[in-house]
């Protein structure tokens, strides 16, 4: 595809339209990927959504333990529907080109929904410590009102920051290519097109992966870290049992998405490899929250229990 570029006023040509280079190194898997990647954000829209329907529909589910994930499975709905819809536009039509309004767009939201995640998830780990650490209280803490405002902070709560980030690394002048090696536009195959050093745009990426990714991890790890102290002194088997249950499909998530995107993000951009990334990425963006409903629905009993009464009214 011809290169699109205007000459800047400096005599340095400047990029006035991307192409998502995506999968083309597979010419011969277009079709397949094409097909395989329709069917997973089928399955992405059908069971995120049916975990948000039963816990409306189910009176046993109306408690704040399962209003955190019904936001976060309407929030993996939209993450996902952020890049798989343009990746199955590429397969199909083999048009890669994107602007840069598009892609700024794009990554923005990716971004901000990728924050919210990190966000709900931390939320979702407060929310089992103070059910098994402090269950007399519970019922003050988590009251409805206090849920509704924590699930706004965490679905706005990055937005600020990750709006001027986008525009930060949008600012920059793109020379080198305009091809981005990736299957969506995200920072680290954007920043190596930029012209110029982009060592100081690097470290505010660390800086902002630490607040918005480091922060709630470690917060994570010190709930978990008192749940699992509570739990282990819980007098019977059965009680610990049925604790560390309510936590697992949690922790499998978390472990899931920080792992891989912690790996994408804080290794330096000299070191990222185009095949690496990709597959990284289509782990924590795609594959992750296909699966993210199995885990929940099938570790928790009144998940299951919801299932089949809802199966049966059927």
């Amino acid at each position: 595809m011809k290169l699109e570029e205007v000459e800047a006023e400096d005599n340095v040509s400047t990029v006035v339209q991307f192409v998502l280079l995506g999968f083309s190194e597979l010419p011969n898997l277009q079709g397949f990927l094409s097909w395989l990647f329709s069917i997973i954000y089928m399955v992405v829209l059908i069971g995120n959504s049916l975990i948000v329907i039963i816990t409306r529909l189910d009176p046993a589910l109306h408690k704040p333990m399962y209003f955190f994930p019904a936001n976060f499975f309407i929030l993996e709905i939209c993450y996902v529907s952020v890049t798989l819809p343009r990746i199955l536009f590429s397969l199909r039509t083999q048009d890669r080109s994107i602007s840069p309004l598009s892609c700024a767009t794009q990554l923005c939201f990716f971004l901000v929904l990728g924050t919210a995640e990190s966000f709900l998830l931390a939320l979702m780990s407060y929310d089992r410590f103070v059910a098994i650490c402090k269950p007399l209280h519970y019922p003050l803490v988590m009251n409805p009102k206090k849920c509704h405002q924590l699930a706004a902070g965490a679905w706005l709560g990055g937005m600020p920051v990750q709006v001027g980030q986008t525009w930060q690394i949008f600012s920059l002048h793109f020379c080198h290519s305009n091809q981005i090696n990736h299957f969506f536009c995200d920072i680290p195959p954007i920043l190596k097109l930029a012209c110029g050093d982009t060592s100081v745009h690097e470290v505010s990426v660390y800086v902002v992966v630490i607040l918005v990714g480091a922060v709630p991890f470690m917060l994570i790890l010190v709930s978990y870290s008192k749940i699992i102290g509570t739990i282990l002194r819980l007098p019977t088997a059965q009680g610990r049992t049925t604790a560390f249950s309510t936590c697992s499909s949690h922790l499998l998530v978390v472990v899931l998405f920080f792992g891989s995107a912690s790996i994408t993000y804080f290794r330096p951009t000299s070191s990222h490899s185009a095949g690496t990334d990709k597959l990284l990425s289509l782990f924590y963006t795609i594959v992750t929250p296909m699966f993210n409903p199995v885990i929940y629905s099938l570790r928790n009993q009144d998940v299951v229990a919801a299932l089949r009464r809802l199966w049966l009214q059927t």
